[in-house]
């Protein structure tokens, strides 16, 4: 793994109470991205897939939807799979998009079965891009997006138990920590000893503002990325916290506290529509 001096000494310190920043997400990329090996390149890829789902998404739903352009590929790239498979039934150029989004249009184009059931098909693409990303050979990374999923399925399965909910179709991925969120029944899934960060993601859960909830994740997230590098001093690892911390604050600098609660509010607006969730929540 290559070594970034220069770049590392000359990162800004960040807090999750900063209220400007000196590098956005997309400036990362432009200054950054460049200067690092290949191989590192592949690793910082996989951070600016999730704006590539994003684009799928929209792109499956409307062909001149407007993609956000911190994605790795352009427009022009995922539409040319999505009319290879209109026509002529599948991919001819394969290497274009990661594998797994390839197999996600082509499922969700010619399998009528895709986008029925109760899995909604944002969390089949969700779980696909995890298990992606958890295989991608480094070792903060892979635990990075583990982490990420066992949080978010943790506190999807503490609401549906909540709401008396069926806990099985909610959940994201193949971990053993997924599976025991989908088949058990003890308080704590069985997770105790498994998940060390369990007790603070049940706190969590139990916060009512759901835009202080948010805060307190992002919290955790930013303990967690912190911990697991502190003795990384100029490698890559220290260089995608960086973009993810920037990620963090970027997001929450567009946001002050009344967009916020308008935000979330909508979330669960949906999610009521989806799952009938109790109109108290």
């Amino acid at each position: 793994m290559s070594k970034y001096y220069y770049l590392v000494t000359g990162l800004p310190e960040l807090t999750l109470e900063d209220n400007r920043l000196r590098y956005s997400v997309a400036d990362f990329k432009k200054e950054f991205y460049p200067e690092l090996s290949k191989g590192d390149q592949k690793l910082v890829d996989l951070f600016y897939l999730k704006f590539d789902n994003e684009n799928v998404l929209s792109l499956l739903k409307n062909r001149e939807a407007v993609i956000d352009e911190r994605g790795n590929f352009s427009a022009d790239s995922i539409l040319a799979i999505i009319r290879q498979i209109q026509e002529e039934g599948k991919i001819l150029t394969p290497n274009v998009l990661p594998s797994y989004l390839n197999q996600f249009i082509t499922s969700y184009m010619l399998d009528p079965t895709f986008t029925e059931g109760k899995i909604m098909v944002v969390d089949r693409l969700a779980a696909m891009y995890y298990a992606h990303a958890m295989k991608c050979g480094n070792d903060f990374l892979s635990s990075w997006f583990e982490f990420n999923l066992h949080v978010n399925n943790i506190l999807v399965a503490l609401t549906a138990r909540k709401f008396k909910m069926e806990v099985e179709p909610l959940i994201v991925g193949d971990t053993e920590v997924c599976q025991a969120l989908r088949s058990s029944n003890a308080r704590d899934f069985g997770l105790s000893s498994e998940v060390d960060y369990l007790e603070q993601v049940v706190k969590i859960s139990e916060i009512t503002d759901l835009v202080e909830r948010e805060k307190k994740i992002d919290q955790l997230r930013w303990k967690w990325m912190e911990d697991k590098t502190f003795f990384e001093y100029f490698s890559l690892e220290r260089l995608y916290v960086f973009l993810l911390q920037t990620d963090i604050i970027e997001r929450w600098l567009t946001l002050d506290k009344e967009k916020g609660s308008q935000m979330f509010r909508s979330i669960i607006a949906a999610l009521k529509d989806e799952v009938k969730v109790p109109v108290e929540y």
